[in-house]
Formats: structure tokens, sequence, C-alpha cells
């Protein structure tokens, strides 16, 4: 039985070739696109169990694509990894705060680009049924991966989901942010704490009126506010 479905997008047909041998060797199943207006309707069309996009594509780039997959329900909880020549810390945020779940720069090993794969779809699965977090004005369904803030459901990434799961679950405590990369990323991520932040940082934007629940502790770290 095959692992699931992963849509490479990705306009340089020897990367492509590259990733999908190594992808079908772990037995997972992919699909391709060379641009990313292609890559986003195929996206919608298929659902795929992941997603690993780059970013100087023809028509439309990454992050336009990221942007648009982030705002379709039918997408929305779709995890993505950046892969990309560019190699700044800012664009690298960006791609984080437009709801990317990892971000790997050009040149990559094949053995890493796996690790990550299997490590976003592994915090996809860590998602428990049955359980569900009430913390004042805002709802964490774990079964259905929903979330609520004053009744009106907000849509997240699932790195989103798994960082408000993890500090309503510590209501009052201040978690570190290797706590939190720990919980939401495993402890053998390749991530960084200004990773944390970006999400974090995109996460008060979409709670909106209640993102003050969430306290940043000064050189400690972060803390869901009790009520």
């Amino acid at each position: 039985m095959g692992k699931g479905r992963i849509l490479i997008v990705e306009d340089d047909r020897d990367i492509v070739e590259m990733i999908e041998y190594n992808l079908k060797m772990e037995g997972y199943e992919t699909l391709s696109a060379s641009d990313g207006k292609t890559g986003a309707e195929l996206a919608q069309k298929e659902q795929p169990g992941l997603i690993i996009l780059d970013i100087m594509l023809p028509i439309m780039d990454g992050f336009e694509v990221c942007r648009i997959l982030k705002q379709k329900d039918v997408t929305a909880d779709i995890p993505i990894i950046i892969l990309s020549a560019k190699s700044q810390e800012t664009d690298k945020i960006v791609g984080l705060e437009l709801g990317a779940d990892d971000y790997i720069t050009k040149p990559f090993s094949p053995r890493e680009l796996l690790a990550r794969v299997k490590a976003v779809l592994r915090r996809g699965k860590a998602v428990k049924a049955g359980s569900r977090i009430e913390r004042k004005d805002v709802i964490i369904d774990i079964a259905r991966h929903k979330v609520t803030v004053r009744g009106k459901e907000i849509l997240l990434t699932l790195t989103e989901f798994k960082l408000l799961e993890f500090m309503a679950r510590h209501c009052g405590e201040v978690v570190s942010r290797n706590q939190i990369l720990d919980s939401a990323f495993g402890p053998d991520s390749m991530v960084i704490d200004r990773t944390v932040d970006a999400h974090i940082k995109s996460l008060r934007q979409k709670l909106d009126k209640v993102k003050d629940c969430i306290e940043t502790i000064r050189g400690v770290g972060y803390r869901f506010r009790e009520e």
C-alpha cells in the first residue's frame, strides 16, 4: 500500500525526476506541475497529502501559489514544503508566514528532503481523535481539525494548528521555543527559532480580536493566557 500522493511543483525537469525517483523508492505516489498556475489547479483538483513547491516558477510564483492554496477550504490543510534557491532569511519568513510548513534551500540532498517530508507528514498523523480544548473564546476540535473563535471558524495551517493546540494544552504555562519546536515539528526537526516566531505571528493575525491570548515572554518564549 502506498504512503500517499505528493505534488511536486517545479519547472526544472531534472530536479523533478530526482525528487520523484526518491519519493517513489519510499513508497509515495507523485504528481507534478511545471508552472505555478497549473500547480495550484492540480492541488485543488487532486488534493494531495503534501506539496513540494518551488518559488521561481513560470506564470505564477510559489509564494502566490502558497497564498492561494491556504485561502481555499479544500487545500488549506495540505502541508507545503517550499523548495527554493532563495536562501535569504526574509524569503524563508515570507514563505512561512504565508502558511508553508517548511522551507528547504537549493542545493539540497534527497536524504534531507525525505527527512523533511516524513517529519511534516508525521505531524499530521499526530493529531488525536476525540479531543476538544475550550479556552474561553477559542475552541479547538482536535478530531475535526477545526478552530473556532467566538463562534467563527478560522483556517489554520497544520503547523499553526499544532502550535495553538500545544499552547492551549499548557494554558498559563510559559513554554520555550525549543518546547514548541519539539511539539509542533518533532525532536528531530531541522528548523530554527525564527521559524516559531514566524508561525506565531501568522497565528496571531488569524486569531484577530483574541490574538492577545498568546503572550510573548521576552527572552523565554510564549504563554497562552489563563482565562
